[in-house]
């Protein structure tokens, strides 16, 4: 088949990844840029959780239809990032990507989920393509809960994100993530693009603004955070709404403030 102008090459890299911090087994895709083969070029790179909702025309509530956006944003000079997809768990996602225990449900493997990027699938990522190594190269983002445990990697390792990509997260669950802002003291700067929409969740929006004002208190704050907030008034919690929004969050991330 002939490969359309400026379309990524999506690539599954394993169906069945090991995951040894949690003896569990995980398909691991890798969306190349349309020229990655044709020049010697490195890119930086962002991991994005829940893989299958990301470009898949089967996925049961739509996807994000990056392949798309990212054709789009290669014809226009803008495609030198690598992005990874990581499935989620199935019936173990919220446990997952889950960074605290909670009593409704149960033990949280946020923190195993996150020892696997950092010791596991970035150092492979790094071996098998040509990725620029380093915090300042290196981005994680998703939505739902999959954005929970996103901005979780993001404040807990700064040394290793430097771009947080954050949809409509799932702040309910983990209002123990203020403290996280609060404590957050990166020593480099991390930029942070966080997205809601004013028809999700009865206290969404709220949240949202919460960790925004928890964050602007932080000491850190004027220095080494950048922060962008995008809320749709129109937006409810699906996929649809994020993958409007996806190509503005990586615009903003990747290429206008390099």
């Amino acid at each position: 088949m002939t490969q359309k102008p400026f379309y990524p090459h999506i690539e599954i890299i394993e169906k069945s990844y090991e995951i040894p911090q949690l003896n569990r087994k995980r398909r691991i895709s890798a969306l190349l840029p349309y020229d990655y083969y044709e020049t010697d070029k490195h890119y930086k790179v962002l991991y994005l959780n829940d893989g299958q909702n990301l470009w898949d025309d089967n996925a049961p509530y739509g996807n994000w239809n990056i392949d798309d956006a990212m054709r789009f944003m290669a014809s226009v000079g803008q495609n030198d990032v690598i992005i990874i997809a990581i499935d989620h768990g199935g019936n173990k996602r919220i446990a997952e990507y889950a960074p605290y225990h909670t009593e409704k449900f149960g033990e949280a493997q946020g923190n195993l989920y996150i020892d696997f990027l950092r010791n596991t699938l970035i150092p492979y990522i790094e071996k098998k393509f040509r990725v620029l190594p380093g915090r300042e190269n290196t981005g994680i983002g998703g939505s739902s809960m999959g954005a929970l445990i996103s901005l979780y990697a993001g404040l807990k390792y700064p040394e290793i994100f430097s771009k947080l990509l954050i949809f409509s997260p799932s702040l309910w669950i983990a209002p123990e993530m203020y403290d996280e802002a609060l404590r957050f003291t990166p020593s480099s700067p991390v930029q942070l693009y966080v997205y809601a929409g004013e028809h999700e969740s009865k206290n969404h929006i709220a949240n949202v603004m919460k960790l925004r004002q928890t964050l602007k208190t932080n000491k850190s704050f004027a220095e080494k955070i950048k922060f962008k907030l995008s809320i749709n008034p129109s937006g409810t919690h699906n996929e649809y709404y994020w993958s409007k929004e996806f190509p503005i969050a990586l615009k903003w991330l990747y290429f206008d403030s390099n």
